[in-house]
């Protein structure tokens, strides 16, 4: 039986303000990409996300990002690579201490927003995201977007690294993400975010909005957790796997050779 992971990102509300249900998508979802108070969350959110993580069974990472809660993470930043290294340790770290209180480990990082975007496409900085996380925890298997310079980054240097791809948002022909600028940037119909991940499943590819053909590897799927549309499209997403005798486990149960 065939096992991915299927992953959302989480925790990304701030004080009184809540973003997307946390609540519904920890029934669903097997790991968690929790935000580290950076681009949203804080140490009540993180608390609650973590707590109801332990009781769903659902394995938690840390999901940094810039320090842009305006911009919610979203607008790229230019930093230099050792400022790039002590920010994300220190969200890893908070992620952690947070975890302990619940005895969780965090077992993933996943970069957010602007950060994983440019980390897709610059190898410096990707490689000072992988030696951060790795210098905190050398076993925190690192989620980057399939084909990506972190993806690669992280195979280089010798961090357990996990291929990521998208129930809800479409590529280009470069297989990067489609710019969050245009109109079909996202996919909230979940018949069509089935489709297309089942594509990716079954095939190995996915078809792009120019219609180009583009290799993925998959280990682990992600639904955006602060969109309306997230709950339903993870469901549909874990019913069609699961009847296809496709097994959805927590992140660490995916073989990643």
């Amino acid at each position: 039986m065939t096992k991915v992971n299927l992953n959302a990102d989480m925790a990304e509300g701030f004080g009184a303000y809540d973003i997307g249900d946390d609540a519904a998508m920890l029934k669903i979802v097997r790991s968690a990409n929790v935000a580290c108070g950076f681009h949203g969350g804080d140490a009540n959110v993180m608390d609650r996300v973590c707590a109801a993580a332990k009781e769903k069974g659902v394995s938690i990472g840390a999901h940094p990002g810039f320090n842009d809660l305006w911009g919610f993470g979203r607008r790229r930043i230019s930093m230099p690579a050792r400022e790039i290294e002590a920010m994300i340790a220190y969200q890893v770290g908070a992620l952690q201490a947070m975890a302990a209180m619940h005895g969780l480990k965090v077992t993933h990082m996943k970069p957010h927003g602007a950060l994983n975007n440019m980390a897709s496409e610059d190898r410096n900085l990707a490689e000072a995201i992988v030696r951060a996380t790795t210098a905190v925890d050398p076993t925190i298997i690192l989620l980057a977007t399939t084909g990506s310079e972190l993806f690669k980054a992280g195979e280089s240097l010798g961090a357990p690294t996990a291929s990521e791809v998208f129930a809800d948002r479409t590529y280009d022909g470069a297989g990067n993400l489609t710019s969050r600028k245009r109109d079909d940037a996202m996919i909230r119909d979940p018949d069509r975010a089935v489709e297309h991940v089942l594509r990716m499943v079954e095939t190995g590819r996915v078809r792009s909005t120019d219609g180009v053909e583009v290799p993925v590897i998959v280990h682990s799927i992600c639904v955006h957790g602060d969109e309306p549309t997230g709950p339903a499209i993870a469901g549909a997403v874990r019913k069609a796997l699961e009847a296809r005798g496709i097994e959805v486990v927590p992140l660490p149960d995916v073989p990643l050779n």
